[in-house]
């Protein structure tokens, strides 16, 4: 019974859908009908019509049980896809066997099912129907029903043609195979380029207008926000040092202090985005970061950093200063009790690690988190206020702003009992520290990157 296919990174390119199968059925057996009736009854050769029509019917049934019992859009897997075409296969050597098998020449034909699996399905159950179409034939080539030919005549074709027959079948089928996989499998990875060439142009474009946005908002919000400054310095003037208010007009002080710096960082990001570090210790990166949040109620801990050889020491960027803020933000929001930061290097790599204990990342869009208008929590977090109603701009622009840095951002969640979500970020040591060389850039520590992944409970 057809199966739809599971959802992977190749559904679209290695999937067949049960429509187009369903079609060519039907265009086989219109042709099969028609030889039949114009060999039979219009040529009056010997043939045995109703077991032919018989098989021919078969295939007829199967296609309306096919389509009326399942969606035209069904998309097979790949052994439900198999058994179809490993039918179509059986069903076609059994109208050659009663048609002379390989003396007939549309035998042909049984290379049909193999291109049809090159092209849409993947190298194992190509292979196997390939086996299956060589059993076939060989099956016909050492019995068969006479060939039908014109009673009046006598028409007997050597042993030896008969072989030269299936080995160019053979051959046919292995070539045939091979060259339409090569050829599908060349269109699939050009068009999973295409898709990913435009899905990269769509963020920048994204960041573009989100970048003219964030200029407005800044010169905009100016005035206002230097209005408030002001009426809170009058208030904290006239107010008593230990009334009641004095802590919430303080706050509103140190708060617009802070809009006023994140407005200045927005309006040097266009200038500035595409520099790397600027004579800044990594340790100093993480306080610059973290520093801001530190007047919230959810504590932040900076864990020793663990490190081989000299500290990375690089430029200051405000693209990367900005992208890891948002990221503890972002944990800040929905940690439950605490917010931990680490840092690490080697000579190939430097990381950061942001880990809180809050509910996690959903894990129906955790493979999605950092598109535009993608919120990054699940249900943990509908009781946490406006935070949880986000756009998931925050984390489009720090994964943008990083990613352009030359990190590599990596999602998971705490495995079990472990709770809360863990982003870790990390660079080639060459764009960190300004004393190695760029080459050097290129190299990624992938088995570090494994073995995070396998010890993400003990952040």
């Amino acid at each position: 019974m057809p199966q739809s296919a599971p959802v992977t990174a190749d559904f679209a390119g290695r999937s067949l859908r049960l429509a187009t199968l369903v079609r060519l059925r039907w265009l086989a057996v219109a042709g099969q009908t028609a030889a039949v009736v114009f060999v039979g009854v219009v040529l009056a050769f010997p043939l045995p019509v109703l077991a032919c029509l018989t098989l021919v019917g078969l295939s007829a049934v199967t296609n309306l049980v096919l389509r009326l019992g399942f969606p035209a859009t069904l998309r097979l897997g790949q052994w439900p896809a198999f058994g179809l075409l490993a039918y179509d296969a059986i069903q076609l050597g059994g109208l050659l066997y009663l048609t002379g098998g390989l003396e007939n020449p549309f035998a042909i034909l049984l290379l049909v099912p193999v291109v049809v699996s090159a092209a849409t399905l993947a190298p194992r159950p190509t292979g196997l129907l390939g086996l299956v179409v060589v059993a076939i034939a060989t099956g016909l080539a050492i019995v068969h029903t006479p060939l039908p030919w014109a009673p009046a005549a006598d028409l007997e074709l050597p042993p030896i043609y008969i072989a030269g027959v299936w080995v160019a079948l053979v051959s046919a089928c292995v070539f045939t195979g091979i060259f339409t996989f090569r050829v599908a499998e060349e269109a699939r990875l050009l068009a999973r380029a295409l898709n990913a060439t435009e899905m990269t142009l769509e963020r920048e474009h994204h960041l573009s207008a989100l970048d003219g946005l964030a200029a407005a908002a800044a010169h905009e919000l100016g005035t206002p926000l230097a209005t408030i400054a002001l009426v809170a310095k009058e208030l904290a003037r006239e107010m008593p040092s230990d009334g009641p208010h004095a802590g919430d007009v303080a706050l509103l002080t140190s708060q617009s202090e802070r809009c006023r710096d994140i407005l200045a960082r927005l309006t040097s990001l266009p200038v500035q985005g595409d520099q790397h570090f600027a004579r800044l210790p990594l340790s100093h990166l993480v306080e610059e970061v973290v520093e801001p949040y530190r007047a919230f109620a959810t504590p932040i801990r900076v864990e020793p950093p663990k490190g081989v050889g000299p500290e990375p020491v690089g430029r200051r960027n405000p693209a990367i200063v900005q992208g890891l803020a948002n990221l503890v933000e972002n944990a800040v929001d929905f940690a439950d009790r605490q917010v931990t930061v680490s840092t690490e290097w080697d000579d190939r790599s430097v990381a950061m690690a942001i880990a809180d204990d809050g509910p996690g990342f959903a894990a129906g869009i955790i493979d999605r988190i950092g598109e535009p208008y993608v919120t990054t929590r699940g249900a943990g977090g509908q009781d946490r206020g406006h935070e949880a109603g986000g756009l998931g701009l925050g984390f489009f622009i720090a994964k943008t702003l990083l990613e352009r840095s030359g990190a590599t951002v990596e999602l998971a969640n705490r495995k079990p009992p472990g709770q809360g979500a863990v982003v870790r970020v990390t660079w080639p040591r060459a764009f960190m520290d300004t004393g190695l060389p760029v080459a050097a850039a290129g190299k990624e520590n992938q088995a570090e990157r494994t073995t995070w992944r396998r010890d993400v409970e003990s952040l």
